[in-house]
């Protein structure tokens, strides 16, 4: 027997044993331990991302809160500022999660927290429109690794089935912070004049502060991968190990460039980046300019606060239900399109109605149908780029490109009261998406028989699994 046969043998011998220890318990036991995963992982980056989404957005509610008049945010100057984070924000999201592969997570994610925390918290003393702009810039750059980090995080711990719901979870921290975002600024608005600072400096302040409290929290809570986790027993750590192996057909998990220019050259996933930005463009909408298309419905700007509370909450309760439900039925295409769907007659309702009710509810509908998507495309893309490395890249090519997007929502919202312009852009690129989504199921689809074709043609089956270890989600036995 040759040394290449015997090491076939012993490398065929220990997938079965892999497999075997997988099998070994059942379902019930399965769900305990993802349950206990669950209670270690989800509420800290869920509490991570509410900080993040809280300190990115609320420049909307210190717009409302007065920053628009004192520092002079005349004619695009406030667009300006809102769009500048997206510049760094996108750029930096592939270095990070490069960084976040080679580096501890537990290291990484504090590390950059601490950072943007201190950016939030000095933003209290900016006082012209350049400083502003130059502390968004700084903003982004320190923020970008949080989003596409966890995102890729989370594939380290659940296999594909179970990460849509997962991810729905931290995602519900968006619409939490959009929810909370409005009742805090109402709260501090009222410290006007404390300090010798205005409210809206007040916003900033706080916020940053909770953020550095938090990032302090995270040195001693994150853990890093299955492997080493203390909270887990060793049989545990063995049962997650091998089903995220068998999940993953076995593909590789080291650092190589070539798994960085796969996911550059893949095609797939620049659809899945228009895909993303036909959202995202909408979204930020909502987070951004949700408390001014309120007030210019004839609102006071305190009830504009207060009322962009409820459709936060609502599209909260929507983006869980949806991410439980598409990992259910382990689909994830026709969820999207579905949600896209009820954003779009929200929007159409703001484009139409020259009535406050009617165009409030356009606002809960187009909050409602807009993140849930978000979640479910997540799953979606960390669950078609095949090999480790290969999906971090992916995710954050996704979530940086896309995230580009956020640069348009800041300027297509510039016709008050109507807003003609913005609610007839955030229209199109919603249907933008809609009709990639379509397309990239059937794409998916068809490549999945042609793989199928494949393995059935040449016999290629599990035992066969080193050879395209390599390949990525080329590999002819990735589905």
């Amino acid at each position: 027997m040759n040394l290449s046969d015997k090491s076939s043998i012993e490398a065929n011998s220990l997938a079965l044993e892999e497999k075997q220890v997988t099998e070994e318990l059942d379902p019930a036991e399965r769900t305990r331990i993802l349950r206990k995963i669950d209670w270690h992982l989800l509420p800290f980056v869920t509490l991570f991302y509410l900080l993040c989404f809280l300190d990115r957005t609320n420049v909307g509610n210190a717009k409302v809160a007065g920053m628009s008049k004192d520092l002079n945010l005349t004619g695009f100057r406030y667009n300006i500022a809102a769009a500048v984070f997206f510049i760094t924000y996108g750029l930096a999201e592939v270095p990070s999660n490069i960084a976040l592969k080679l580096f501890k997570p537990s290291r990484w994610i504090p590390t950059i927290m601490i950072a943007w925390g201190l950016v939030m918290t000095l933003m209290c003393l900016v006082n012209s429109f350049q400083s502003l702009v130059i502390a968004r810039l700084c903003l982004g750059l320190a923020e970008a690794g949080l989003f596409p980090g966890v995102n890729y995080y989370i594939c380290h711990w659940y296999p594909r089935s179970e990460r849509s719901k997962r991810i729905a979870i931290f995602l519900s921290a968006a619409t939490i912070a959009g929810a909370f975002g409005g009742l805090l600024a109402y709260a501090i608005e009222n410290m006007e004049g404390v300090g010798g600072l205005h409210g809206w400096q007040w916003i900033f302040c706080l916020e940053g502060l909770a953020t550095i409290v938090a990032a302090c929290l995270a040195f001693f809570v994150i853990q890093d991968y299955p492997e080493t986790a203390t909270f887990l027993t060793e049989q545990e750590r063995t049962y997650v190990v091998n089903m995220l192996k068998q999940d993953t057909n076995n593909l590789a998990t080291h650092y190589s460039i070539q798994f960085v220019l796969q996911a550059m050259k893949d095609y797939k996933i620049y659809i899945q980046v228009l895909i993303y930005m036909g959202i995202v463009i909408p979204g930020y909408v909502i987070a951004l300019f949700m408390p001014t298309i309120i007030n210019e419905l004839g609102y006071s700007s305190t009830h504009a606060q207060l009322l962009s509370v409820p459709p936060f909450v609502v599209a909260c309760v929507a983006l869980i239900i949806v991410g439980i439900y598409s990992d259910k039925h382990n689909l994830r295409g026709p969820y999207i399109v579905g949600s896209c769907f009820v954003s779009l007659v929200g929007y159409i309702l703001l484009l139409c109605s020259t009535r406050p009710g009617p165009s409030y509810v356009g606002v809960f509908l187009a909050a409602l149908g807009i993140f849930p998507p978000l979640a479910v495309l997540f799953a979606w893309v960390g669950s078609n780029a095949g090999g480790d490395l290969k999906r971090g890249v992916a995710l954050a090519m996704v979530i940086g490109l896309g995230g580009m997007g956020g640069i348009c929502s800041s300027f297509i919202y510039i016709d008050p009261p109507r807003f003609h312009i913005g609610h007839g852009a955030a229209m199109g690129f919603i249907s933008l998406s809609i009709l990639l989504s379509l397309f990239a199921m059937w794409d998916f689809n068809r490549l999945n028989k042609k793989k199928e074709a494949r393995c059935l043609a040449e016999g290629i089956t599990e035992e066969r699994s080193d050879e395209f270890r390599n390949m990525g989600d080329a590999s002819p036995l990735f589905r």
